[in-house]
Parts: structure tokens; sequence; C-alpha cells
């Protein structure tokens, strides 16, 4: 699709990225919208891998104030209270939202939903379909309503840059051509793939990130990012990692070391054990989750698509112990958001894990990304819709010049060393000697000196990032960062 087949789209908002979030944003507009993305199929997103579910307080005894107290306490003291408050209140009509989309979420023998228990929820919150393939699932049934709305009108294509020549959006560049847009939603999801071990797409490096804070967006506590404790290993592997969700271990699965030793509690949060793992590691030493004696059904019952990834591995869960390490899980920081999802760009919204909502602060609670996605996306689709101008965003009198990137990434090991689990200023120092003088140029590098730079000016051990250098808290405070503010 080019040239004269994109023009009748000026002016429409445009909506980049087609998981949880996105496809939630675009649900909402009243008027026409352009969903953009380079598959409609769930392929490449993190929303269909997501396993364990959506956490939201539906269940006998639980609260949104008991899920809002769990997420503040998991964020290490650099959540936005208020958003915590609204989000988890919006929780249990999420799940309805979900039901009405016909997601057939999971029920006990009762009739009533079925909950799962994961890391640092003090209740069974976490509602779930397909067993464990809670993300598929969800994706798949949201995707057949949007596709039902004719005003949804689906580019298969990629972003190539914002036009926001005096701060404000536009239009955009797309690899079928320009787009002229006065509103643009970005959800497009986070870094995972810069990394070496990661559970993410390794598609998503940040490159759209990137090119919004290229436009002049700010971004926000970039330094956090979330490993997941227990990541498959498996022999010879390459790529994106298997992960075996925090439900397995809420179901009664333990850690344990070549010796058989339990060595941490394994429902703390996932900063606390993902560094327990990856001190044994260091130390020479294996990690395996014993899942062989679960109490009800066996792992192969009630985790299917984990059970299928081990059996891949040569690994039969029910009867052997499974070697895991952490890997690199969601990024908690990213494009600074108000509670309308609106950047401080002006005419670009953001949603799902590209944005940094002050939901997760410095360590996100385990299922409440799918919560932030579908509730978030929903509250910038409206918002658009409440700015939009009824007529067309008038086209610029020639298409201006698309600005070049590159995107090739050779320092996956680098990024794993230097800007995992633990961190030294040494390590960063010598981590950003390599990439800024790139930033300019290519797209991962710039989101990557971003992670690197933020984690440099943070000397504490907070959350999600912990200097080994600088033992101990500093007062509570965010990093918000701008291109200028890099030293290219």
């Amino acid at each position: 699709m080019q040239g004269h087949a994109l023009s009748r789209h000026a002016g429409w908002p445009i909506i980049i990225g087609a998981g949880l979030a996105g496809l939630m944003a675009a649900l909402e507009m009243d008027g026409p919208c352009v969903l953009l993305a380079p598959s409609f199929t769930g392929e490449g997103t993190s929303s269909t891998l997501a396993q364990g579910g959506m956490a939201a307080a539906v269940g006998p005894g639980d609260s949104p104030a008991s899920h809002a107290e769990d997420t503040l306490r998991a964020g290490a003291g650099l959540c936005d209270p208020a958003i915590v408050q609204r989000i988890t209140e919006a929780g249990p009509g999420a799940v309805e939202t979900l039901l009405r989309l016909g997601v057939p979420l999971a029920h006990d023998g009762k009739g009533q939903l079925a909950l799962h228990l994961e890391a640092a929820h003090s209740h069974e919150r976490i509602v779930f379909a397909g067993g464990d393939r809670s993300g598929q699932v969800i994706l798949q049934h949201v995707l057949q309503q949007a596709r039902k709305k004719d005003t949804i009108h689906w580019l298969q294509a990629t972003l190539k840059g914002f036009h926001a020549p005096d701060g404000t959006v536009q239009g955009v560049w797309t690899s079928a051509g320009f787009i002229p847009t006065r509103h643009c939603i970005l959800a497009s999801g986070g870094c995972g793939g810069l990394y070496q071990h990661t559970t993410s797409p390794l598609s998503n490096r940040g490159t759209t990130l990137a090119l919004a804070a290229w436009a002049g967006a700010t971004l926000r506590d970039m330094e956090f990012t979330q490993f997941h404790p227990t990541a498959l290993v498996a022999p010879g592997q390459t790529g994106r990692l298997s992960l075996i969700s925090e439900a397995v271990r809420g179901a009664g699965a333990v850690l344990r070391l070549d010796d058989g030793h339990r060595f941490t509690e394994e429902l703390a949060p996932r900063d606390v054990v993902s560094r327990a793992i990856a001190a044994q590691l260091r130390e020479g030493r294996t990690v395996f989750l014993d899942g062989r004696s679960l109490p009800g059904a066996p792992f192969s019952a009630r985790f299917p698509g984990i059970t299928q990834a081990c059996r891949k591995a040569g690994l039969d869960p029910d009867t052997q112990l499974l070697p895991v390490q952490p890997a690199m899980h969601y990024h908690m920081g990213g494009l600074k958001v108000d509670q309308t999802g609106r950047t401080t760009l002006e005419g670009l919204w953001a949603c799902g894990e590209v944005a940094c909502t002050g939901l997760h602060g410095a360590n996100r609670l385990a299922s409440n990304s799918l919560l932030e996605a579908l509730v978030c996306g929903q509250w910038a689709g409206r918002d658009v819709n409440t700015s939009r101008n009824d007529g067309t965003a008038p086209p610029p009198a020639t298409v201006p010049a698309r600005p070049t990137f590159t995107t090739d990434w050779p320092f996956r090991a680098e990024m794993q060393q230097h800007l995992g689990i633990l961190r030294t200023r040494t390590g960063l120092e010598n981590f950003l000697e390599h990439t800024l003088p790139l930033a300019r140029q290519n797209l991962c590098a710039l989101t990557a000196s971003f992670i690197g730079w933020a984690a440099l000016n943070r000397p504490e051990q907070r959350g999600a990032h912990w200097r080994e250098d600088t033992p101990g808290l500093q007062p509570p405070r965010h990093i918000d960062m701008q291109l200028t503010d890099l030293p290219l």
C-alpha cells in the first residue's frame, strides 16, 4: 500500500501495535482509525506469550485496596499511588470486559472464576484461560472482536518515524508510506530483545521507544528492567527462552540446588527470587524448579503449554527437575504518560509495556501487565475520541524526508552482562562506551543507552535495579530523560 492508497487515511488516529493494549485502544475508537503492526496474528507480541493470566481483585475476601497494597509493596517506593488505586479498582471491570468479549476464562467446579496465586500477591487473584495459555487465548478472542469492527483499518507495516517538527505530531512514516495524523497511540511493546537471555519476542528491541524519544518525548525510569526468575534452560538453546510461569510456583513447585536443597522463598517478589538464583549461578551451581509433586493434578495436566516446551527440550516436568535461570521479561520504564496515556509529545499517547504509567514502580507485581494493557489501552482510546478533530489533518505540501536509522544489535551479551540483574558503575561505563557513539544512528543503541545512562545515575539498590557497588537506598525519585540528556 503506497502513496495514493494511504492518502485516504490522512487525519485518522494511528494505533501502532496489535497486542492487547493496541487492540483495546482500537476497539474504543468512535470513528475510523488505522491499526499498524508487522502482523495481526498475535505473533511478535508479549501479550500472546503471557502464561499466568490477569490480576484482578474478584475472589472472596479480596479487594482492590488489597491489590493496590500488594502492588505498592512490590513497586519499592516508586509507584504512583493514584494510578495504582485507579487501575486496581478497574480490575473487576476488566474481567467483565474479557467475558463480554467472549474470552473463556477458567471456572472452578462451583461455577465461580478459577484463580491462580502468584508471587507477592496476598490473595488468589489471577484469572486465566487455556490453562497456561492465557495471553494467547485472550488475544485471539480480542482479535476476533476487533475484526468485526469495520472502522478499524488494518495496515501490515512497521513504524519508521514520527513527524513532529514543532513538538506536535503531524504524521508518521511507515514502511508503507507517510500518513498525516495528529493522533497516534503507541502500543508497541518492550525492549527485551536487546538482551541475550529473554522471554520476550526478539523483535521487541525498543526501536519505537527510541523513535518517540528522537521526536522529543520524555522517558521515565528506563533502568528498571524486570527479570523473570524461571526461564527454562535447554541444551543448545538460541533465541527467546521458554518461560515457566510464576503460577507454577504458586501451585507448589519449589526451587532446588544440585544437591536438592532449597535456598529461597519461592513466592517472594520477582527481583528477590531472581537475585537469589543469579547468586547461585555465579557460584557455579545449577538451579532447578521441582514440580514433580504438585498438590492435586500433575504438572502436565495443569500447565500443558509449559509441558510442551519442556518436552521439546527433552524434559518431562512430571518426573524430572527443570533447570532454570532468570531472563529479561518486562520493562517497567518507558514513555512518561499521564492518567489518560498522553506523553509529553503533543499528539502522542502510549499504553502497554512501552509506557511508564506509574503502576509498576521499580518492580512489577506479577500479572499486572495484562490488566494495565487492557485498562490503559481503553483509556488512551477514549481520550483520543475526546480530542480528535472532525476534519482531517491537512497533508503537508510535500512529504517530509524520512529519517534513516539502523537497527542491527550485536551487543546482546554485553547488555546481559552489564545491564542484567547485578550492576556496577564500571560495567555500566564500559557498556556506554560502546553504545553512546552509535546512538545517533542506531535505534537499539539509543534505547540501550537510555537504560544504561539511567542505571548509571541511580546509585542505589531498589526493586529490579541493583547496583552492587552502591548498597542501600536513596530518597525515592524518578529519572526523567530526553534525547538531549544523553551525552551524544
